[in-house]
């Protein structure tokens, strides 16, 4: 604790954001632009195009006619998987030519001109496919993000950010020379699996940077320049009309990334945590300077004195780990703690798979998808600035159980709006996008309340891993459309409706002091039930 408050002393002294944060700042939300355009980028990667069933027979005809003898029509449009059985010896495509008692499965197809990973590797009729690209991708962050965090703790976390960053540049450019669908896939795991940790890591060195009240307004700005890479992949994809350039021009540039391996300096929190306290105070001073800021030596007292601090810390380590132990295995026996970490994964899941859903399903709205696509990203921006003005002001759990009703609501709404009115489905999906990322951003800051400090990042941990699951099946929902079009807006209302009530279930900490012991975070629900009594 007392490390934390000497540092945090230090860089209010040199300020959130003089000469030396703004330039490094830059610097780490350029990867995080890059991020906004990778996280996605499977949506412009094999986006589904229209194809139907291949006649042989008829291939070479000009007129297109004989299509009503030969596909059958499924709501209205030809078929895109089945097609009539040609009679034996027909040399025309006339309605003589085909049996339409008889109807069979394609097993060759005709493509548009659109481009897509579904034509390259023909993926005609193979849905399950084509939206696997999409949750390779997302299980790949099982592995980066504690692969990340152990390269990030150990060894530094500009090293981390300069490694993932490579990986990325390294394996997205080379998917872009994909050969087959298999190598696809190969090159779209390894990709994420060692890259997508760079994100993660360049917003834990941005939040290091500053102090507290730079903190808020730094992680407004990570957020807002995420969403200019949402935008920015539609952008270029609608201009390329290529996936494979797509690739190119995107994930060269994260190469350049590792040279922040010598430009950047080392973050000092992490440096103190090492016990590296003359380059920490280094930094400081070099920050101050650039900033402007005179800083006397008296200033750097307490990072001096952490020797002290850690050279004790190394004494009572033994006893230290017996400790973590028994607290750990006091938080499973507390059934309170454990109701908890249940009903916040929930919130998790949900959270990540109706947010990433609603922006993969958006590009089969009605108009144009890019289009859609970058209306329902920009949407995010207002978004989060309203999380930080209604959070602190209405409470936790009304916000949180206000905005999951709501994205609720609009999400079930689409599927009682005509198909006509493009412009009203728009606004309702706008809409349902900002209340549940209002709900994800409000979701971040709740979890880090409700648990005890000592086990308070490995349970946020826990519920962010078991997250993941939500953002690895939102790629498979557009499978739900083939069933019924507003078949995937309904099961996200739903699963959002669900979590509004177990929120109810939950403790309100606005106002409250963070818990440090497990009895204290039991006592955040007592005080509640005393409340209701």
């Amino acid at each position: 604790m007392a490390t934390d408050v000497g540092l945090d002393v230090i860089l209010e002294k040199i300020g959130p954001f003089g000469r030396y944060n703004i330039i490094n700042y830059a610097f780490l939300l350029f990867p995080i632009f890059l991020a906004g355009m990778y996280s996605p980028v499977y949506v412009f990667e094999a986006p589904d195009i229209g194809y139907r069933c291949n006649v042989p027979q008829c291939a070479s005809q000009n007129d297109t006619s004989w299509l009503e003898f030969a596909i059958p029509r499924e709501k209205k449009d030809f078929s895109r998987c089945k097609r009539f059985d040609v009679l034996d010896n027909t040399t025309t495509c006339s309605r003589e030519s085909f049996n339409v008692s008889i109807v069979k499965e394609c097993d060759d197809f005709v493509y548009s001109d659109e481009d897509s990973a579904v034509r390259d590797f023909n993926l005609g009729c193979q849905d399950w496919k084509r939206t696997l690209i999409g949750s390779i991708h997302n299980i790949g962050l099982f592995v980066s993000l504690p692969i990340t965090g152990i390269i990030s703790d150990k060894y530094g976390r500009k090293v981390a950010l300069s490694i993932a960053s490579l990986m990325n540049g390294i394996f997205g450019f080379l998917r872009s020379f994909s050969s087959s669908y298999i190598m696809l896939l190969m090159f779209e795991f390894l990709e994420a699996a060692l890259g997508a940790g760079a994100y993660t890591t360049a917003f834990v060195l941005a939040m290091e940077l500053v102090g507290p009240k730079g903190r808020v307004f730094g992680n407004t700005l990570i957020n807002v320049l995420y969403v200019f890479g949402l935008m920015t992949l539609a952008s270029l994809s609608w201009y390329l009309q290529s996936w494979r350039n797509l690739l190119r021009i995107i994930y060269l540039p994260a190469t350049f990334v590792f040279s922040y391996y010598w430009i950047l300096n080392e973050s000092v929190r992490w440096l103190l945590s090492k016990g590296r306290h003359s380059e920490a105070a280094a930094i400081l001073k070099k920050a101050a300077k650039m900033n402007k800021v005179a800083l006397s030596e008296d200033a750097f007292t307490p990072i001096y004195e952490l020797e002290k601090l850690t050279t004790n810390a190394e004494k009572d380590k033994s006893d230290k780990v017996v400790e973590e132990n028994s607290v750990f295995v006091r938080v499973i026996k507390s059934s309170i703690i454990r109701k908890r970490v249940a009903v916040c994964s929930f919130l998790w899941i949900t959270c990540t798979f109706v947010y990433h859903g609603l922006s993969i399903n958006s590009v089969s709205l009605a108009g144009n998808k890019y289009v859609n696509f970058i209306l329902v990203a920009f949407v995010e921006i207002p978004a989060n600035f309203a999380c930080l003005l209604v959070l602190d002001r209405f409470g936790r759990k009304r916000v949180l159980i206000t905005m999951y009703v709501l994205s609720a609501c609009l999400c079930i709404t689409l599927s009682f709006i005509p198909k006509g009115q493009k412009w009203w489905s728009l606004l309702v999906y706008l809409s349902g996008k900002f209340s549940i990322t209002v709900a994800y951003s409000s979701v971040y800051i709740y979890v880090s309340e409700v648990f005890p400090t000592r086990v308070r990042q490995s349970l946020l941990a826990v519920c962010s891993s078991l997250g993941r699951v939500g953002s690895a099946l939102a790629p498979l929902t557009p499978l739900l459309a083939l069933t019924y079009d507003n078949l995937p807006a309904i099961f996200f209302g739903s699963l959002a409706l669900i979590a509004s009530v177990l929120v109810f279930s939950l403790p309100e900490t606005i106002n409250q002091p963070l818990p440090d012991t497990i009895e204290e975070a039991e006592r955040l629900s007592k005080r509640r039930r005393k409340e209701c009594a």
